[in-house]
């Protein structure tokens, strides 16, 4: 029996199985980075462990910390979770040999499925279809997938559209990947343009029993990386649904499999047909739309494994004595659809680049049907460190299209301010035509950050009028003096006051004896200590009700406004620009806080427009910084390894003007 369990992991999956251990009275310990103290997961254990240091190699990814700090604490078992040390063969073993007991699957199956390569050549043994490319590919063949072998998350992965580019993005995809993985190691594979991602659910006992639950479609990606995700699959031939799930099982079977894992696999829709991609031997990330169309609990049941009882020993089985009947049963279907998204802190105008920072509200309805996995709470600060997924939003409703609905519902209200996120694509996702009609393939997003289909939020209308009003009575509240005097106020107007904010939106406005009032609208003002200052805007006998909140310096405002159609983020525009705060032009600034990794120039080179001039690596994930023009490199601030913050300048490059 396990008495006290370590999750060597942090934030969202952490919480996720201290709740299912609460449920079962196991005690829990969360070990945590300095970056990570703060969070609500360490607080949620009954003990925490502190790993000195903030970055993955010197904290989760240290095995040997992690199972000193279990000693430490008491712990008599370790929960991987995913990601870090979750597929390590060395730290599982090294987890049994120190007395602990392991909650995933023996070493010997992460070895066979930790390398793709040697994985697919025992699927194909166990006469599960494989992707393979030729050995000497031609043009014929294109495209082409670069794919590391020990990773997963879109990292060292590239497509390859032309064979002279082969040579030059394997490097890159081995760099990448020794970066990520530790491992540098990269193989090919034909590219399905237009393939679906299923995966499907397995549970098993290491003794040749296996427990299929079901299938979730998760081919709504960018970059690689899963974005939403829904259980069952949409719009699958039944005969599709047990054949994949069949070969998952063959799949699991093959190597004794114990505990849950995921055998994923590239659907071509057009023909029919399916393939192996990978095994994930740990628990998924999306794991909750299993959970909720099945009606289990997939942490229980790894514990359960990992003492030794079985696949029956959880109560209320019936789920999994219908799993164990034959695919073709229909009385194993699922109950309803659920979806779930992956909320990240990321800025869509900047190509979905990572953002750290402080969150400073952070707020989902709690609706039946709504789950809410999440890492972070408001006044969370977000690190440069990780991965920059906040939460993981579901809902679970009786039909497909009332789960599409009801979620993009959810997330239209949800609040978040104090960090740009990729809210508005998930909403313009879920409520897209092809989506809802289940049309999805991995290239679904492809062309997205120009689609006239993607919502921007709230209508540039009136919410500057909105955030100008609430700035102005922001300041009227907080007076120390001459409080009766209304905002603006003029015995003679001879125009109105104006508000501008970045992105060169603007609103005028006046003050007076009777409140606000703008050219053509009605306005009316409420306050509330929890939400801020209500601005009403009447246009055409149509009311709408802005929630904003203001905070900064006067004169520097940055005003988050909530409306029924959505969020916008307006920062004011001082007055008068501070001469010391501009930048010289040609300035490489930062794109978002992180480490140098390379620099691939020197002082007083000339470089072109486009050349790559350093790479900065930031929650994960690697960006090249490039010229923005032709010129001369006359200014180089930083060199590899070093820390910079988002704006900071990292080079400057002079233009040519030649003559």
């Amino acid at each position: 029996m396990i008495n006290r369990l370590l999750v060597a992991n942090r934030t969202e999956i952490a919480s996720r199985v201290f709740r299912t251990c609460r449920r079962l009275g196991i005690e829990t310990v969360a070990i945590h980075s300095d970056a990570d103290a703060g969070l609500p997961y360490v607080a949620e254990a009954d003990t925490a462990v502190r790993l000195p240091g903030n970055t993955p190699g010197e904290t989760y990814l240290r095995a040997d910390l992690v199972i000193e700090a279990a000693k430490k604490a008491g712990a008599d078992a370790i929960h991987p979770g995913y990601g870090f040390l979750s597929e390590n063969a060395d730290f599982a073993q090294a987890v049994v040999d120190a007395g602990l007991t392991w909650v995933g699957p023996d070493a010997s199956s992460i070895t066979s499925m930790g390398s793709k390569i040697g994985a697919k050549e025992l699927m194909k043994s166990a006469g599960v279809p494989i992707l393979e490319a030729p050995e000497s590919p031609t043009e014929a063949d294109l495209p082409l997938l670069v794919k590391a072998s020990a990773g997963g998350g879109g990292r060292g992965m590239r497509i390859v559209r032309a064979l002279a580019d082969l040579e030059g993005e394997i490097g890159k995809a081995r760099e990448e990947a020794a970066s990520a993985f530790g491992d540098g190691t990269v193989f090919v594979e034909p590219y399905v343009e237009r393939g679906r991602h299923v995966e499907v659910q397995v549970v098993g006992d290491g003794a040749g029993d296996v427990l299929v639950l079901g299938e979730r479609d998760c081919s709504i990606q960018r970059r690689h990386q899963k974005v939403v995700e829904e259980a069952p699959a949409p719009a699958l031939p039944q005969a599709t649904r047990e054949a994949l799930h069949e070969a998952a099982r063959a799949a699991a079977s093959a190597i004794d499999y114990r505990g849950a894992g995921t055998v994923e696999f590239l659907y071509d829709e057009d023909a029919d047909r399916f393939f192996f991609l990978e095994m994930n031997t740990r628990l998924q990330v999306e794991h909750p739309v299993t959970e909720l169309v099945h009606g289990v609990d997939l942490v229980e049941m790894q514990l359960a494994v990992a003492e030794g009882r079985g696949l029956d020993a959880r109560s209320g089985s019936a789920v999994e004595e219908v799993a164990r009947q034959p695919s073709r049963d229909p009385g194993r279907a699922p109950q309803g659809h659920a979806i779930e998204v992956r909320l990240y802190a990321e800025d869509p105008a900047a190509d979905y680049q990572p953002q750290s920072g402080v969150l400073t509200t952070f707020e989902v309805p709690d609706e039946p049907g709504v789950r809410v996995d999440g890492g972070f709470v408001s006044g969370s600060e977000v690190s440069t460190f990780y991965d920059a997924m906040l939460a993981k939003v579901m809902v679970h409703a009786p039909t497909r299209e009332q789960a599409c609905r009801q979620l993009a519902g959810v997330l239209r209200r949800t609040r978040i301010h104090g960090l740009v996120t990729n809210r508005d694509q998930l909403v313009a996702i879920l409520t897209d035509p092809d989506f809802v009609a289940g049309r999805v393939s991995t290239a679904f997003l492809s062309g997205w950050s120009s689609s006239e289909r993607q919502r921007t939020g709230v209508e540039t209308t009136d919410a500057p009028l909105a955030a100008a009003i609430a700035i102005a009575e922001t300041h009227r509240l907080a007076r120390t003096v001459q409080a009766r005097i209304p905002v603006a106020f003029r015995n003679v107007p001879s125009q109105p006051q104006r508000t501008e904010f970045e992105g060169e939106l603007s609103a005028e406005w006046w003050g007076g004896r009777d409140g606000y009032s703008a050219e053509g609208v009605v306005v009316r003002v409420s306050t509330s200590s929890t939400d801020g200052v209500g601005v009403t805007i009447e246009r055409d006998g149509v009311a709408t009700t802005y929630a904003c909140r203001v905070t900064g310096l006067p004169g520097r405002e940055t005003v988050d406004v909530d409306a029924p159609s959505g969020y916008r983020r307006l920062v004011r525009v001082p007055r008068f620009l501070d001469p010391s705060e501009q930048v010289a032009s040609g300035s490489l600034l930062a794109p978002m806080p992180g480490s140098v990794v390379k620099v691939l120039v020197e002082q007083g080179q000339q470089v072109a427009a486009g050349d790559p001039v350093l790479v900065l690596e930031a929650m994960k994930m690697q960006h090249t910084v490039s010229a923005p023009t032709d010129g001369v490199v006359s200014r180089l601030e930083v060199a590899p390894g070093t820390q910079v913050a988002a704006g900071e300048v990292m080079a400057v490059v002079e233009e040519n003007t030649g003559g």
